[in-house]
């Protein structure tokens, strides 16, 4: 076993934040290092490529190709555009930026990354989880359609482009061209690609009391899906960071042909004026409102996690506040320009039929699997264009799904690390989530899946509990935290401030805007009803409100429990206001990441300050301002109210403790000689106790 002697100067030797190594320090040896086994790194983006793509993934999704058009040709066509870009503006930007800084700040996942900021709130990082894990659910099931759909598309004949199909019905009337013209349809005719949707793909039972039996080729694709997902993910950021290099940009490349290719169709600006055409009055409706803000939550992914835990693998000094700018406009971008793909294939069809668009128009599900699948089947080489259209749909889903899953591992294992950073136990527990959400999602796969799949959509992951979470989320970094404090933050990581307004979004508009949207969107709610017309059994509402309460109920009950449990004062259990800095985040101007490694040593200062890697060279005895500055830190473990001892003036005696180092993925680490207000554990500090010339059991 290798040994080093530890002196006031690090010139002989050379130490870095290493996670991969496991740390012994004697409490009554000063200065012996032990180097024990191996683990694995937390991972970093290779580079800032890497994190922009996946960012992009992530938010831009199947909401953009089929939500966003629906609903600016809903709500008054281009007028949709101006409350639309109030709430970017108002709640998006602010949020998606406060997301990713707080990640690439404290380099933490949504749960401990509250923790740090603000213990009492640490509840907020609970339920946007349960929320993650409800999504990767059920929304994987799209996944599994796509797959189902792109598969029959390799056909010598579309199989929902005709009805003489062993699963058509007598009534399925093909409306090919304009044959129907001429011809008498009966009232009860159904269309050739709506029963491949409802009879072939799902086999979907009458009645919501009848699941029936789980649907084998559904299942496989699902299966399909879970094991392209695991993998990944399976290795972290070093997997998904090379994915995203296809997964991210190919879709651009098809919606491109799709866009091209519907532009050239007979019928196309018809529908292109359809989807932009101008409706003032529509403005007055609150419903439109409402929309808009709901639009802003699903498609820029906020307020699940997911944009702090993809943020945390960032470098210190990455300049996330271009980064978030950069990305809003790629969103809201690719949403207008799907718009223009989706409407001139909807118009093509509306001229075909000689139709009205608005009884072709169609949003979620039923624009994917319906409405554009009857419009490829009118193309020329139909097989081309289907395989063209699913294959987009499935890389876009895929994005969001793995990013989700990479969004849960991570606020899992940062709770942990010192458990799940060995080995390969991070890959076995991420192995766990996926046969566990598979097992769960084969009850969405049968014959009655479809209704158990709205139920999730509509609850799980509903508009109400993302502008709830908003809420919560602007009043802690506004008025608890400090918005001022966060500027500081991030002035600390790019090296100058954001626009000024936008501190002015968190303390102000963000709340207002997204309480005033949750309001409304109370006042409106409606019970789920199947298609807009099948009512749920009483079980069927109650499964639904589960799935909304027990993850909006996470954030009081944390806060309850954590005023009951705590043995401290209120204060010590909300960050202190300025300049006094938040607990367990030092001021700005005391550190320079959360993340940075403070080595503390017998004649060697302790300051927040110190880099990432500890300097090399004699360092300086700290001063008796020094002291007092590092008497002022708050204590990083505020859940168990381990307070840091008080450091008295010129006192240069060492402080040694028993147990701890969980910033480093070690089962037995002991840091010896240690002055109090130091902290050498750099990222995720749980058990910890510092007395006064005695070691501790901290349990």
């Amino acid at each position: 076993m290798e040994k080093f002697n530890i002196l006031p100067s690090f010139s002989d030797m050379e130490m870095t934040y290493d996670p991969e190594m496991r740390l012994k320090l004697s409490c009554t040896e000063s200065g012996t290092v032990h180097i024990k086994g191996k683990t694995q790194e937390r991972g970093q983006w290779s580079n800032k490529v890497e994190f922009l793509l996946a960012v992009a993934g992530q938010i831009i999704g199947l909401g953009n190709v089929w939500r966003f058009p629906y609903l600016c040709y809903k709500n008054g066509g281009g007028v949709f555009f101006i409350p639309y870009l109030v709430f970017l503006f108002a709640c998006g930007i602010p949020l998606f930026l406060m997301e990713i800084s707080l990640g690439q700040y404290t380099s933490q996942g949504s749960i401990t990354c509250w923790r740090k900021i603000c213990p009492l709130f640490e509840g907020l990082g609970y339920g946007t989880q349960v929320v993650v894990l409800y999504s990767c659910i059920y929304y994987i099931i799209i996944l599994a359609w796509a797959f189902f759909y792109l598969f029959s598309s390799f056909s010598a004949e579309i199989p929902w482009a005709t009805c003489s199909n062993s699963w058509n019905t007598e009534t399925c009337t093909e409306f090919d061209k304009m044959e129907h013209i001429n011809s008498s349809i009966p009232e009860n005719a159904t269309s050739p690609v709506l029963e491949f949707w409802e009879r072939r793909v799902l086999n979907l039972t009458g009645s919501v009391y009848e699941l029936g039996s789980i649907r084998w080729e559904l299942a496989l694709c699902l299966l399909l899906s879970w094991i392209i997902c695991y993998f990944c993910v399976w290795k972290g950021v070093k997997s998904t960071g090379k994915v995203v290099y296809f997964t991210a940009t190919f879709p651009y490349v098809i919606l491109a042909v799709l866009l091209v290719r519907g532009l050239t169709l007979p019928g196309a600006v018809n529908g292109i004026i359809f989807y932009l055409y101008p409706d003032p009055t529509r403005l007055a409706d609150p419903q439109v409102w409402m929309d808009a803000g709901t639009q802003i939550f699903y498609s820029y992914a906020l307020c699940i996690g997911c944009l702090t835990a993809l943020g945390s693998y960032n470098k210190y000094n990455n300049n996330c506040y271009k980064d978030c700018v950069y990305l809003c406009m790629l969103n809201s971008g690719t949403s207008f320009v799907a718009g223009f793909a989706i409407f001139s294939v909807l118009g093509f069809m509306a001229y075909e039929q000689q139709t009205d668009i608005s009884k072709v128009a169609e949003s979620g599900p039923g624009l994917a699997f319906i409405a554009y699948p009857r419009a490829v089947a009118m193309m020329p080489v139909p097989q081309l264009w289907a395989i063209c259209f699913f294959l987009m749909i499935i890389l876009l889903g895929l994005d969001s799904e793995f990013v989700c899953l990479e969004a849960l591992t991570t606020a899992v294992t940062d709770m942990y690390p010192s458990f799940f950073l060995f080995g390969h136990r991070r890959k076995g527990f991420l192995l766990i989530i996926c046969v566990g959400c598979f097992l769960c999602g084969l009850v969405m796969v049968t014959e009655g899946g479809l209704y158990i799949f709205q139920l999730f959509d509509y609850y799980s992951c509903s508009g109400m509990t993302l502008l709830l979470f908003a809420i919560l989320q602007s009043v802690c970094i506004g008025w608890v935290y400090g918005a001022d404090l966060l500027y500081d933050n991030i002035e600390d990581m790019i090296g100058y401030k954001p626009l000024f307004l936008i501190k002015y979004c968190w303390k102000y508009l963000t709340p207002v805007f997204c309480a005033g949207t949750f309001v409304f969107s109370l006042i409106k709610f409606t019970p789920l009803k199947f298609n807009n017309v099948l009512e749920y059994p009483w079980w069927g509402y109650a499964i639904g409100w589960w799935f909304t309460l027990s993850s909006t109920l996470l954030v009081p009950l944390w806060m309850i429990y954590m005023l009951l449990t705590s043995s401290g004062t209120l204060r010590q259990t909300l960050p202190p206001a300025l300049p006094e800095g938040p607990r367990g985040v030092p001021r700005p101007a005391e550190r320079h990441s959360l993340s940075s490694v403070s080595w503390v040593f017998p004649g060697v200062s302790s300051r927040w300050g110190m880099p990432r890697t500890p300097p090399q060279g004699d360092v300086p005895e700290a001063s008796e301002t020094d002291a007092r500055a590092t008497s002022q830190l708050s204590p990083f473990d505020v859940e168990e109210q381990r307070l840091y001892s008080e450091f008295l003036p010129g006192d240069r005696a060492p402080y040694p403790i028993c147990k701890g180092a969980p910033g480093h993925p070690t089962e037995e680490a002991h840091f010896g000689r240690l002055y109090p207000g130091s902290y050498p554990f750099g990222h995720d500090p749980e058990l910890m106790t510092i007395d006064i010339y005695k070691c501790v059991d901290c349990g």
